[in-house]
């Protein structure tokens, strides 16, 4: 514990500051759904990667997303790259409408400036390729992360790691995510750190920077 407070006193400062952009992203409608597709690709890839694979799919333009074309972007950067540009290809028809993104329309009709945890909901049931990891991730880089868990490996280690959680769970259904989110939520009020912080942190310890 002394060691992760004294990684905190450390890293708090980039980590707020990275919040802070997370924070000015929901205000640019080409963030948002770059943010989306960044969180649709990586599961079982490298964050960094997919991050590049993004960068190199908007720089041809959102309009010019075809099959073919995402799958050449995607291929060797990401794991399970033709399953993945079919779940961005379905993104695309469903925030992008009639030649414009609609996604900042689209989250604000399903309640996201009032009830973080409905939209998120709606997220896992409608686009597809997001789970509850996937979705809360999602909300956290568009900035809203007040008492959202992005529950991942990373995460589950560290939990473990800090006496929050016995065993590493395997399977995670749906019950036992809101289950574990609990869990890290009753850590960060015991530590005093927050809660959308601990991600951030958690990775900075063990890579040297913080990302997203």
């Amino acid at each position: 514990m002394k060691e992760l407070r004294e990684s905190y006193e450390k890293y708090k400062g980039v980590i707020k500051e990275r919040l802070s952009e997370f924070k000015a992203n929901w205000l640019d409608e080409e963030k948002v759904f770059f943010e989306l597709i960044f969180c649709l690709l990586t599961p079982q890839s490298k964050a960094v990667r997919c991050n590049n694979a993004v960068n190199e799919l908007f720089n041809i333009g959102v309009e010019n997303w075809g099959k073919e074309e995402v799958k050449k972007v995607l291929k060797g950067k990401v794991r399970f790259y033709r399953q993945k540009a079919l779940n961005i290809l379905k993104a695309k028809g469903l925030f992008f409408q009639e030649g414009k993104l609609v996604i900042r329309e689209t989250l604000k009709k399903h309640k996201i400036e009032d009830d973080k945890f409905k939209t998120r909901e709606w997220l896992v049931e409608n686009v597809r390729g997001l789970g509850l990891k996937e979705a809360s991730h999602f909300l956290r880089n568009i900035g809203f992360y007040e008492n959202l868990a992005i529950i991942d490996r990373h995460i589950l280690k560290n939990m473990k790691k800090y006496g929050v959680i016995k065993e590493v769970s395997k399977a995670i259904t749906k019950k036992k995510y809101y289950e574990l989110e609990e869990k890290l939520r009753e850590f960060s009020n015991k530590i005093g750190i927050p809660m959308h912080e601990l991600d951030l942190l958690f990775w900075a310890s063990e890579t040297g920077f913080v990302f997203k």
